[in-house]
């Protein structure tokens, strides 16, 4: 349902709250105490409704078949979505083979996207090359200009977004989270590659180069026309 001003919930204090609609959520509290399985088998009873809005009806098992993979994306129930607990993608099928999706294009994808956030609150994205190096899939490594636009919108806003793109295969992986700069020697040496003089001519102590360190919370997948959201604990 499209969460209009009209329908949103309220929080404690009376304020509406974006999240939830007032049929879900008043006073800072959920109206309903119930698992996400039972909210899917009381939703399933407005099959009829939703059939109206679509071109093409759908049954009742098509439209549960539906919310068993989109329920668990929902801020609610998001609790159920880490990547990273096997216990948990080995039964939810919106998760399948995403860990290792996200690794693979880590180290394939020759090119990384990276954003900032300005001091307008405007997003800055910018063309990088893939990780030096990454910890799982939860941290990443990269190198860059101590004294560029970037490291400087960082340090004041530590909000970052990576993007991995197959142009081939037609998948993205999004991946949100914090950007740290690190300028210490052993973060410096430990992703420092020979060559790299052609960038910082005055090598690995070079004051223009440093490390940008990505700590990834959350993101969201796009691969054969159809999204998937997760959290990386």
């Amino acid at each position: 349902m499209p969460l209009t001003e009209d329908v949103l919930g309220t929080n404690a204090d009376g304020s509406k709250n974006e999240d939830y609609c007032m049929f879900c959520y008043r006073d800072g509290k959920f109206l309903q105490d119930c698992t996400m399985e039972e909210m899917i088998e009381h939703c399933a009873r407005f099959v009829g409704a939703v059939n109206e809005g679509l071109e093409k009806p759908i049954t009742k098992e098509e439209y549960i078949g539906q919310m068993k993979t989109y329920f668990p994306q929902l801020k609610r129930w998001r609790k159920t979505l880490d990547v990273c607990n096997d216990e948990v993608t080995n039964v939810n099928p919106a998760l399948a083979g995403v860990k290792e999706l996200i690794a693979r294009m880590a180290d394939k994808q020759p090119i990384a996207y990276i954003s900032s956030v300005d001091q307008d609150g405007f997003p800055w994205t910018k063309a990088m090359l893939k990780p030096r190096k990454r910890e799982g899939i939860k941290t990443f490594y990269f190198t860059t200009n101590t004294f560029s636009i970037r490291v400087a919108q960082y340090k004041a806003n530590p909000k970052a977004c990576v993007y991995f793109c197959d142009a081939r295969g037609f998948k993205g992986m999004m991946l949100r989270g914090t950007m740290e700069v690190l300028t210490d020697a052993a973060s410096k040496e430990m992703i420092w590659r020979k060559g790299d003089t052609q960038y910082y001519p005055a090598g690995v102590t070079d004051p223009n180069y440093c490390v940008l360190k990505f700590t990834a919370t959350d993101g969201r997948f796009y691969s054969d026309f159809y999204p998937r959201s997760f959290v990386i604990e």
